[in-house]
């Protein structure tokens, strides 16, 4: 199978050549694109010599006119002869233009005649990882399907300590082996998750929510759509586009959650609530904005409906898996809740960990089991504990048959 690697302008593009020869062992071509940033950093013949392969470094490779023709629709001929674009280092510049369809090199104009899996391994400064337009941008390629690489954190070039160093290659390189060769085994499976957290409205204006971002319900969403799973997300506001093929369905409040749970629980075969679903709301909302006083003002909240209990109990043979967000005695916690919401798996996580939980690209899960085992996940991106959750889910239906046998 032959693969494009796209090399963008970073110091990062240095780790490129490991994982051009780290794609090549898997017995992959590799075919490599070269921004004019990225020359500055690695020589074009480092790449040629690696992989063997002429190094595209720009759209028009000569002032002569035959080569100027030849080389203005090569990215047309390198579009239909590749199955996979991979880009890494992909800027900040790069996200940006292909996310918003911009083309003034040879990599953005491939991007934009390409067809096939692409694989982006971001790597920039953390201020500009964290930038809203970066993350907006990241957003839109997500909902195009694209697999993003998360970065992980450490020690910058700029200096700085934090997200924004690029992956390691092996982790690029499995990431482009999975998208070429991707696993079914989720067919015939249709997979319930709810996400994000909910709004309890205290009046017109004013609500009770949390900190709750969606990423792991929405990477959970996307990981079942690549398995090959039918996929239904029941969403609380965020500030997210769901996977391509996904089946939304928008909420905002517990009990519409747990309406359109209800509403599309039979043709589920799993259920995965991962949403953080508010415990407490207001029975009675005023039809008014209240006022600022100088008084205190008491308010007396009333439980929210417990979903999972309820789903628990009607679960049949259904897979159920629940989180639990705590700050402490996690493995005990999670247990506890194993046991009285009737489900299967519980996923959990402290959410007072830097650079990991709430409104982070990366988590550190543990699994708590019904046989009465753990299985702890080391700290990933989200995207990638979503594989290992679902590996582990599997391992879960394969045992029930087993029992059933």
């Amino acid at each position: 199978m032959n693969v494009v690697l796209g090399v963008g302008g970073g110091i990062a593009a240095y780790k490129s050549c490991e994982l051009a020869r780290a794609l090549m062992q898997r017995g992959l071509s590799v075919r490599v694109a070269m921004t004019s940033g990225a020359q500055e950093f690695v020589r074009p013949l480092t790449f040629a010599s690696l992989t063997g392969q002429k190094v595209i470094t720009g759209l028009f490779a000569s002032a002569s006119p035959e080569a100027t023709l030849s080389s203005a629709v090569e990215h047309i001929g390198v579009a239909q002869e590749n199955q996979l674009l991979a880009v890494a280092p992909a800027t900040a510049d790069l996200l940006g233009k292909f996310a918003h369809g911009l083309a003034d090199d040879f990599l953005t104009t491939l991007y934009l005649a390409f067809r096939g899996p692409v694989v982006l391994a971001p790597a920039m400064n953390t201020h500009m990882w964290q930038h809203a337009a970066t993350q907006a941008n990241l957003a839109a390629l997500r909902a195009r399907g694209h697999r993003i690489v998360e970065p992980g954190d450490g020690y910058l070039a700029c200096g700085s300590v934090g997200p924004g160093r690029m992956a390691e290659p092996e982790a690029i390189a499995e990431a482009v082996w999975a998208e070429l060769n991707p696993r079914r085994d989720l067919e015939g499976e249709t997979v319930l998750i709810t996400a994000g957290p909910t709004q309890e409205p205290l009046d017109p204006v004013r609500y009770i929510s949390n900190r709750s971002s969606g990423k792991m319900g929405y990477a959970l969403a996307e990981a079942a759509l690549q398995r090959g799973a039918r996929v239904i997300l029941v969403s609380g506001p965020v500030r997210l586009d769901p996977p391509q093929g996904a089946a939304l369905v928008p909420v905002r409040t517990a009990i519409e959650m747990r309406q359109a749970v209800f509403d599309h629980l039979d043709p589920a075969t799993i259920v995965i609530k991962s949403a953080a679903v508010a415990d407490f709301h207001l029975a009675s909302v005023p039809s008014h904005k209240v006022k600022k006083t100088a008084a205190r003002i008491s308010l007396e909240l009333d439980p929210t409906p417990d979903i999972l209990s309820e789903v628990g109990r009607r679960k049949g043979d259904r897979l159920l898996i629940g989180f639990a967000a705590e700050t402490e005695n996690l493995k005990a916690e999670a247990r506890r809740k194993l046991e009285t919401k009737n489900a299967d798996m519980i996923v959990g996580n402290l959410v007072n960990q830097s650079g990991t939980g709430f409104e982070s690209d990366q988590n550190e899960v543990v699994l708590a089991l019904r046989t009465g085992d753990f299985v702890e996940l080391p700290r990933a991106s989200k995207r990638e504990l979503a594989d290992l959750i679902f590996d582990q889910i599997l391992k879960l239906r394969l045992a029930r048959y087993a029992t059933q046998s």
